[in-house]
C-alpha cells in the first residue's frame, strides 16, 4: 500500500532536539528530533495508551513517563517491559520547506 503524505507544517515546525505532537487522521503522531534526524511515531505506549511525548529522550530511545517503558524512535520496537508491542512508526520527509509525513 502506498501512502499518503499529509503536509503537518513548516519544516522548523519540530525544534531541534525536541519534539512536537500533531494530529493527522484522527491519530497523534509524535516528531522527534535527534542529532537533526527526524523520526515520527505514534504518541502512545502500547503498554497503557498513555502518551509518550511526555517522556524523556535518551538518544533514540522514548522512554514512558508512566511505567518506564522504551520505545525506538527509528523502529518503534518495544525495548523494556512493561510494554511487549511495537509503536506505529511513520515515514517523514522534508519537501520544499514542509514537513510532510507518510499516513498508510
Amino acid at each position: 500500500m502506498t501512502a499518503r503524505w499529509i503536509d503537518v507544517g513548516a519544516a522548523d515546525a519540530v525544534p531541534r532536539s525536541g519534539h512536537r505532537v500533531f494530529e493527522v487522521d484522527g491519530r497523534f503522531i509524535a516528531v522527534y528530533d535527534v542529532g537533526g534526524e527526524r523520526y515520527a511515531i505514534e504518541d502512545v505506549c502500547t503498554h497503557d495508551g498513555n502518551p509518550l511525548s511526555d517522556g524523556p529522550v535518551e538518544g533514540l530511545e522514548v522512554i514512558c513517563p508512566r511505567h518506564g517503558a522504551r520505545f525506538c524512535l527509528r523502529t518503534g520496537a518495544a525495548l523494556s517491559p512493561p510494554a511487549y508491542e511495537p509503536v506505529p512508526t511513520f515515514p517523514i520527509e522534508v519537501r520544499a520547506g514542509r514537513l510532510v509525513i507518510g499516513i498508510d
